[in-house]
């Protein structure tokens, strides 16, 4: 294919030449028009020809059709390209560097929605149960995939984030709160998987802090409904009345004190009939700790009576027997809202029940009740100086417990005992 001579290109030519072959703008520019006959089919395009400054050898390098660039955006281009190539820069290997970027950066590209999956994947050995990972996956789903889902996750920004928070955050203010939590989170295994940089946007003490009021500014603590402590031989006799191994949960529940998962769940294994001390392991524990619970007297008859029916490793087994699996978590709740007498109470409000009765009839010292309730203590120094869990006056503090749960109102006599010493 030949080429013209070298004078300036007209936009009329541009458009209209029909010669295959190249066709410079000039001489020294660089810039040249390619004319393309395929099947009586003219295309044309621009094409730049230069020497590479690395290897010394001719090369072409393609800006595009006609149609998308017009003649004064060509040279403007091939301008700067000769300014490249002088400074010692070659265009193409510089070009093909940037594709291959840019194809890697999207190799290493990913949705919101894939870094949840991975991420909880990642996660879930730091769970107590599947149900945790499923709140995880569903508070997600539900409140942060319809927005960040498809998104890219270095794309995700502070605004992004407060625009899903912000329609929840004053009416549903606890999950709004976790939902912000989990997208951190998320965001946080990206960043250390080096699929975004920069600050983390759902970070509440940074710009999102600003946007958004205080949580517990708005947020309205409800507690779990409590049964009042001098109800609580009126509640016994009903359960037994009742009768089925969810009636034996729940008084076993109000005996020890226990939350619903970690009744529901114990094992046989668990509990030592020569000490009368159920263990309750840390991973079944709320605040991550082993538990020794003292079982008083009538939670050791209950559970003697179910041990000598045993279908399983579990104390209160499902009802099919076929499954080596515990009751239902929802069971004691269930059951608590079929007793008319004692509708709005709820299982793990029991434990209120336990805590106001040793509150106001006994002298034990606060110290202890918080451990009787495996409560978390929230001052380090205070958590790092108690080396025991004062099992022995524990112990003292349930049989007392059981002893006002199995007497009668018209029997009771509200007992104040005298307080432990640590010495």
């Amino acid at each position: 294919m030949g080429r013209t001579a070298a004078k300036a290109l007209s936009a009329k030519q541009v458009d209209t030449e029909t010669r295959a072959g190249y066709h410079a703008d000039g001489p020294h520019t660089g810039l040249y028009l390619q004319v393309t006959t395929v099947n009586d089919r003219v295309t044309r395009s621009w094409v730049f020809r230069y020497t590479s400054p690395t290897t010394r050898k001719r090369r072409e390098l393609g800006l595009g059709s006609t149609r998308t660039r017009k003649l004064v955006d060509a040279r403007a281009l091939s301008s700067e390209l000769r300014l490249k190539v002088l400074n010692g820069t070659d265009p193409k290997d510089e070009r093909d560097k940037d594709r291959a970027n840019a194809i890697a950066a999207r190799a290493h590209q990913i949705t919101f929605d894939e870094a949840i999956i991975q991420c909880l994947a990642t996660k879930s050995s730091e769970w107590k149960n599947i149900k945790h990972g499923q709140q995880w996956q569903n508070t997600l789903t539900t409140y942060a995939s319809p927005l960040l889902g498809r998104m890219p996750v270095d794309l995700i920004t502070t605004d992004l984030v407060y625009k899903v928070l912000q329609p929840i955050w004053h009416t549903k203010t606890e999950t709004a709160t976790r939902v912000r939590q989990r997208i951190e989170t998320v965001l946080d295994w990206c960043k250390a998987r080096g699929y975004c940089q920069g600050e983390n946007p759902a970070r509440l003490k940074g710009a999102l802090g600003q946007l958004l009021p205080k949580s517990q500014k708005i947020r309205k603590v409800e507690h779990h409904p409590a049964l009042p402590y001098q109800r609580a031989n009126e509640f016994v006799s009903a359960l037994r009345k009742q009768g089925g191994m969810t009636s034996l949960a729940l008084e076993f529940m109000l005996l020890t004190a226990c939350r619903t998962g970690e009744v529901a769940a114990a094992r046989w294994d668990e509990v030592d009939f020569s000490t009368n001390v159920w263990t309750v392991p840390a991973v079944r524990m709320k605040a991550g700790n082993e538990h020794r619970v003292p079982l008083c007297s009538r939670a050791v008859e209950i559970l003697k009576v179910l041990k000598a029916k045993a279908q399983n490793d579990f104390v209160f087994p499902s009802h099919s027997i076929e499954r080596n699996s515990h009751m239902s978590l929802g069971s004691c709740l269930v059951a608590m809202k079929r007793m008319p007498s004692f509708e709005g109470f709820t299982p793990h409000g029991l434990r209120s029940t336990f805590r106001d009765w040793a509150a106001e009839t006994t002298n034990f010292a606060n110290e202890t009740l918080e451990l009787a309730l495996a409560h978390t203590i929230k001052n380090k120094a205070e958590a790092a100086y108690r080396r025991q869990d004062q099992l022995e006056k524990r112990s003292k503090l349930m049989q007392q417990w059981d002893h006002f749960v199995n007497t009668k109102p018209t029997d009771k006599n509200v007992l104040m005992f005298e307080s432990v010493s640590n010495g």
